[in-house]
């Protein structure tokens, strides 16, 4: 438990620190002043920064610093992820050129949208990576340039209702094979099922690395018409590529992931909207932190699997256009543009407030939700 949460907090100050980054590097590039960015949380345990003397000097604590000439870079107390201080992010310093709300909104929204782009990058990245050493990927129209290994037959999805789901069977679990017999695919695999409709069988499958048995009676399906248990399957394998394809994959399959993300976050309001519900299992850092301890077990190729994927997650959510988030700062810079003057700072601050409010609120209730799934099995 306790190195689920240490490598929950790793995975988790990576992206965050990469998010800030991202922020940090384009408001430099385009000439605004980055008071302060740090590793962690404030407040400051201990800092450097260039004085306008032209000299490096240290400052302990977090005592007001006044003769910095540049960003004062810190190291914070609670030590998860990184912030950023930008000069007039928040209305100030208007009349000076190196502010924030100085510049004009194209620029301003550079910088908002940086942290964004700076998690794609850091997925992309991550896959590239993995592709280099190996990832967990679908066997299906594989580039021939690929390298495989520890193919495997797992379960996609689970049909509501089925012998599947009375086992307690879930997506993600690995199909061992049944009766000590092994499978060379997955074909191969639903052949022998409904060859043995109505018979009882022993499966053996794998979750996070360890194998558990059921006995399950395969029946015949209505949607298929032939025998089975109610799983849709598929040949997984670990993938590697050499350097410069593995670059070209990671990149091809971000944009890929990116965008199944994307639709999968529509498919989610427009359940909400109109009241078919969520459509699927949400979860918060709870689960995260467990899914994330889950990955870790697995190996390090799932680790950095998870780690990309949560990446792209975040960097969609952030650019979702809600109050407190990145995204519902650009909306308001699109409403300056579209009215010709900013909104009030008083107003604008409040709605990010009430937003900011809202956010933590359906993080407890949805943490709530997954102690309860985790204490109670509700």
């Amino acid at each position: 438990m306790l190195l689920t949460i240490v490598i929950f907090l790793v995975v988790l100050s990576v992206l965050v620190f990469a998010h800030e980054m991202g922020h940090f590097w384009v408001a430099r590039k385009i000439g605004v002043r980055a008071e302060e960015f740090g590793f962690g949380f404030p407040p400051r345990v201990w800092g450097f920064y260039k004085s306008q003397a032209g000299d490096w000097k240290q400052v302990r604590g977090n005592k007001e610093v006044s003769d910095a000439a540049d960003t004062i870079y810190s190291i914070n107390v609670i030590p998860m992820g990184g912030f950023v201080k930008i000069k007039g992010e928040d209305g100030e310093n208007k009349e000076e050129g190196d502010s924030f709300a100085s510049r004009s909104a194209l620029e301003r929204a550079a910088i908002l949208l940086a942290g964004v782009s700076m998690n794609i990058v850091l997925a992309a990245v991550l896959i590239s990576f993995g592709f280099m050493i190996g990832l967990p990927q679908s066997l299906d129209d594989i580039d021939p340039k690929a390298i495989v290994r520890d193919r495997q037959i797992q379960i996609i999805e689970v049909m509501p209702r089925s012998p599947a789901a009375v086992a307690e069977l879930t997506a993600g679990d690995i199909v061992v094979g049944i009766n000590g017999r092994n499978f060379q695919n997955s074909d191969e695999l639903q052949e022998y099922i409904n060859t043995h409709a109505g018979e009882k069988l022993p499966f053996t499958f794998k979750r996070a690395g360890r194998e558990f048995s059921k006995d399950i009676i395969p029946e015949i399906r209505q949607e298929t018409g032939r025998g089975g248990i109610g799983i849709a399957i598929g040949d997984t394998g670990i993938v590697r590529y050499s350097f410069f394809t593995a670059i070209w994959e990671g990149v091809k399959n971000t944009v890929l992931l990116t965008w199944a993300i994307l639709v999968a976050f529509y498919e989610l309001l427009a359940g909400i909207l109109t009241g078919r519900g969520l459509g699927g299992e949400l979860g918060g850092p709870v689960r995260i932190a467990q899914i994330t301890g889950d990955a870790a077990r697995m190996g390090l190729a799932y680790l950095i699997n998870f780690t990309a994927l949560l990446s792209i997650n975040l960097a969609v959510i952030n650019a979702f256009p809600f109050p407190a988030l990145d995204g519902g700062r650009l909306l308001f810079l699109l409403i300056e543009k579209i009215k010709g003057s900013p909104v009030k700072k008083e107003v604008e601050g409040t709605i990010h407030y009430i937003g900011f409010a809202l956010l933590m609120l359906l993080v407890v209730l949805v943490t709530y939700k997954d102690i309860a799934r985790i204490w109670w099995g509700s």
